[in-house]
Parts: C-alpha cells; sequence; structure tokens
C-alpha cells in the first residue's frame, strides 16, 4: 500500500490528531486539556439519563430523598467504571470504541413492579436479579455476538435511524421541562429556552473553527444555562445540599437476594440491552470508521455484561449502551475512545465527590433538550446514511425498512398501543428500536436468505456496499488497529 490513506470524507476532524500519526484515529489521544473538556461534553449529554432511572426507581421502591440521592451517586460511579471496561478494555472484555455506557432505561418498568410487590425489600430482590441476568448474559456473549452476520445494511441502517428517532422524545420531553407534573411544563419559557440552545449550538457549530467547533455542544449548554440563571431556571439547593465527599458503600440496602420472578424478568431485560448494544456498536464501529465485527461486539457485550454485574454491588442498576454519545462522536467527529474513558473517569469522580457531580446537574433540563435535539438527530441521520447503501431500489429491502421503521415507531407514536398485553412481554415491546431491529432481522432473513433467493439478495453481495461487509466476517479475526 502506498502512504498512510486519508480517512473518509465526511468523517475527518482537522484539529483532532496529527496525520503522521499510523495509528487509527479511535486508538489515538489527544492533548490533557482537549481530552477532558470532550470528555466532560460526553458527560453533559448523558448524565440526566443516568440520573433519571434511580430517581425514578427510588421513589417507586419506598426509599426516601435521602437513598434516591445515594442511588444517583452509585449509578453515576458504576456508569464511569462500565465506560472504563468498554473504552479501555483489558483480556476480551471492551468494544475499545468511543462508546459510553451507563444505566439501562430498559430496566425502568420491570424494576418499579419487582420493587412495588416487594416493598422495603425490593431494592435488594432488584440487584440480586441483575447480578444473575448478567452473569447469565455474560455466558451468552459468544453465541449472542455471531448475530453481527445478520446486520446487513438494510438491518443496521433502519436500526440506527430508530435508535435516534426514539432518543428524539426525551429530547422534547427535556426541553419541555422533563416532569409532566410540574406547572411549568411544558411552558413557552421552557420550550423557548431549549430552542434557544438549539440556536446557539448551530450557530457556534457554524462560526467556531477546529477544537472549539467540537466543543459547540458542551459551549452551548454552558451559555445556555448562564442565560436560565437570571430567568429561576437552575437550581442551586443540590449545591447547597451535596457533600464534598461520598462513596457508594457496597451493600448499602443490604445483601441481594434472589427471587425466580425477578430474574426471569431481569433476563429478558438483559436480552433488550444487549440487543440495543448490538446495534449501537454496529452504528458507532460505521460512524468511526472501524466496522464492529464479532470480535468487537463481543468484546463490547462482555463490558455491558461484567460491568451490570459489578453495579449492583455498589448500588447501581444495569448498565447498557448510551446512544445519544454515538450522536456525539457523530457530530464533534472526535473518534479517540480515550476521550469517552476521559468521560468515564469523570464520572467515577462525580459518583465520588457528590457536590461535583450537583455542579453538572446546574443545566436545565430545557437547555439539555435544545442540545439533544441536535445530538438525537445526528444519530437518525447516520442511519439514514447507512440505508443509502442497502439498495434500496429492491422492492425487499424497501419493504423491510418500511416495515422495521413503522412497527419501530409504535411505542413512540401510540404509547399505550400495548396496554393489554402482559407485563413482560412490554419488556421488549415498549421498545422501538427491539421490535424494530427483531422485524428488521426477520424480514432480511426471509426475503433475502430463505426460499433459495440467490446471491442477488444476500447480504455483503450486491446488496450491500464494499465499506459495509466488514461487520458480516465473523471468521476474519480484526488487528488492533485496522488500516483504512
Amino acid at each position: 500500500m502506498a502512504a498512510e490513506p486519508r480517512l473518509r470524507k465526511d468523517v475527518p476532524a482537522p484539529d483532532e490528531i496529527p496525520e503522521q500519526d499510523p495509528r487509527h484515529p479511535v486508538d489515538r489521544t489527544l492533548p490533557p486539556f482537549k481530552m477532558f473538556t470532550s470528555g466532560l461534553q460526553h458527560v453533559a449529554a448523558m448524565y440526566a439519563g443516568v440520573v433519571a432511572p434511580p430517581m425514578i426507581v427510588g421513589p417507586a421502591v419506598g426509599l426516601n430523598a435521602r437513598d434516591t440521592a445515594f442511588l444517583m451517586g452509585a449509578s453515576l460511579f458504576t456508569a464511569g467504571i462500565a465506560t472504563l471496561l468498554q473504552t479501555l478494555g483489558f483480556w476480551k472484555v471492551g468494544a475499545r470504541l468511543p462508546f459510553v455506557n451507563g444505566v439501562s432505561f430498559a430496566g425502568v418498568t420491570p424494576m418499579v413492579a419487582i420493587g412495588r410487590e416487594r416493598g422495603a425489600e425490593g431494592i435488594t430482590v432488584i440487584f440480586g436479579a441483575i447480578i444473575v441476568a448478567s452473569v447469565l448474559g455474560f455466558i451468552l456473549t459468544p453465541y449472542f455476538s455471531k448475530l453481527v452476520r445478520f446486520f446487513p445494511p438494510v438491518v443496521t441502517g433502519t436500526v440506527i435511524t430508530l435508535i435516534g428517532v426514539s432518543l428524539l422524545p426525551v429530547a422534547f420531553n427535556w426541553s419541555q421541562g422533563g416532569d409532566p407534573t410540574a406547572d411549568g411544563y411544558g411552558s413557552m419559557k421552557n420550550i423557548g429556552m431549549a430552542g434557544l440552545t438549539l440556536l446557539i449550538v448551530l450557530v457556534l457549530r457554524k462560526v467556531l473553527r477546529g477544537f472549539l467547533q467540537q466543543i459547540a455542544i458542551l459551549l452551548g449548554l454552558v451559555v445556555g444555562t448562564v442565560v436560565a440563571v437570571p430567568m429561576n431556571m437552575t437550581d442551586f439547593d443540590a449545591i447547597k445540599d451535596a457533600g464534598l465527599v461520598g462513596f457508594p458503600t457496597p451493600f448499602h440496602f443490604g445483601a441481594p437476594q434472589f427471587e425466580i420472578a425477578a430474574i426471569i424478568s431481569m433476563c429478558i431485560v438483559m436480552l433488550v440491552c444487549m440487543t440495543e448494544s448490538t446495534a449501537d456498536m454496529l452504528a458507532l464501529g460505521k460512524i468511526v470508521d472501524r466496522p464492529a465485527d464479532e470480535r468487537v461486539i463481543e468484546g463490547g457485550l462482555r463490558a455491558d455484561t461484567l460491568g451490570s454485574a459489578i453495579s449492583p454491588l455498589f448500588n447501581g442498576f444495569m448498565c447498557s449502551a448510551f446512544a445519544q454519545n454515538i450522536g456525539l462522536v457523530a457530530m464533534t467527529k472526535v473518534r479517540s475512545r480515550f476521550v469517552v474513558a476521559a468521560g468515564g473517569g469523570i464520572l467515577v469522580l462525580l459518583g465520588l465527590c457528590p457536590v461535583l457531580a450537583s455542579v453538572i446537574a446546574l443545566v436545565p433540563l430545557p437547555v439539555l433538550g435544545g442540545a439533544g435535539i441536535v445530538l438525537f438527530g445526528s444519530v437518525a441521520a447516520s442511519g439514514i446514511q447507512t440505508l443509502a447503501t442497502a439498495a434500496l431500489e429492491k422492492g425487499e429491502n424497501a419493504l423491510i425498512v418500511a416495515a422495521a421503521v413503522g412497527i419501530g415507531l409504535i411505542p413512540i407514536a401510540a404509547p399505550e398501543f400495548y396496554h393489554a398485553f402482559p407485563q413482560d412481554l412490554l419488556v421488549v415491546l415498549d421498545s422501538g428500536i427491539s421490535t424494530g431491529c427483531v422485524v428488521a432481522i426477520v424480514l432480511n432473513l426471509a426475503f433475502n436468505h430463505w426460499g433459495g433467493k440467490g446471491s442477488s439478495g444476500t447480504p455483503g453481495t450486491s446488496e450491500t456496499a464494499p465499506e459495509a461487509d466488514a461487520p458480516a466476517g465473523a471468521d476474519r479475526a480484526p488487528a488492533p488497529a485496522p488500516p483504512h
């Protein structure tokens, strides 16, 4: 080969790293200040998503405000550990991609159901079920990762698009204030602040250059928060009440308890999380120009399940991929996994120092919602870009996308659509990403694999673009830093 090939024209970040560095951008480091600020931007993007589940589950299982705050700190701490496992890794653990892990929303509904049925002991039953489900998931990982061959562009593009579209309602909820029961929810002030933050981010992305352009989201959050202060939209009480040091004491609520019904419920959640994480890794691999093959998927799922198994020891919940941070990588084009590892380190510090965590919490949800519209929309745009390589001129592929997207949008467009279904099924059905993914896989098999379809309908041949074929190479061992 000639001298080091240039990166794809749609991904380079001119200010990211000197071109002469032979390592893939994913494996490069940035100067310390850029590493910290870029990592902080990832933390700002995911913070609300990490603390929201404990804010819901804590009161539901009967915890007081102090214990709920403890759960939030523990969730930040364990999210940091899981992110470090994912980005830095060891042995065969970790995708070693700029992949952020945090508390999964998929488990909120079943955890609330478990806690309500068992009263004060509910939280220890939840922790016990998570540990068992995570260990079983770790064992299942080598087999589950082989499903990557069933994720050609027509499937991955559909799922990536659904990830972005499914996250947009979260941004809309934040933009309205985050709490539907609050008096000001959906007020012009909240939505106006979200719109102003969105405008600030867009203007900064347009006028800034180099590194400042890459942290436009973080700068937009800072400016939006400053503007919100005189409008009484920031709550400083959290800083007053926060302690300087607060280690999440192991088994703070007691030893975990193991009940079969709760374990089965959390096992279903684990399968949902593994499916979503697989889709997220495929999406991120395409965005950073390092396709996620079977080995990468296996390592990433090991980090997910191991992080989830460790999490209850420190009073945290099940961890999985945070898709909103994929949008941040796509937008900033900073692909270094060490940047996200720095974010993981910041999360650990936030978990150990509540007063620091409360500073991040100063960002009003409407401000976060305005920035989230850009972040989550970027994920959907990446999915549409992937679908452009999926030979949609074939009627079957267009039909696959139409059916999968349509079914995947049901929980968003009609949240009560499955209200009469059993509670256990709702764990899967209420996740548009999971249902859309399953439909896309099944229809791709039906139209492009089964019934002697021939090579024209087989992923990796005429249906797929050459660069998209890499994920299907299950029997090729990837190099640590593959060339381009």
